[in-house]
């Protein structure tokens, strides 16, 4: 029995930056995973996948990562997303330095 589609969101990498990006509803790459879209549905997010993974000039490294919903956006399920999302952790810079 297959197992059950759990909540996604698409992530990748910007291609000049590096940065972790998120896409988002209005099919923008955010690096703030509040504003991804959270898809639901398999069929859904297979489609969305395909077409994110074609915007080469773009990001590079596009997948769906698991994610639970909650009231403040998607939360991920696994300490790697959980990482990905905090950026580079040699120094602070980046998304580390607004904090």
């Amino acid at each position: 029995m297959p197992k059950a589609f759990t909540p996604k969101v698409i992530t990748a990498n910007a291609l000049i930056e590096g940065d972790v990006v998120y896409l988002t509803a209005d099919d923008r790459w955010s690096p703030r995973l509040t504003e991804a879209e959270l898809l639901t549905d398999e069929a859904h997010a297979q489609v969305r996948l395909l077409d994110a993974s074609n915007r080469h000039a773009e990001v590079v490294g596009v997948y769906l990562a698991d994610m639970d919903a909650t009231q403040d956006g998607p939360e991920p399920t696994h300490f790697r997303e959980a990482f990905r999302r905090k950026g580079p952790s040699n120094y602070a810079h980046g998304k580390q330095a607004d904090l």
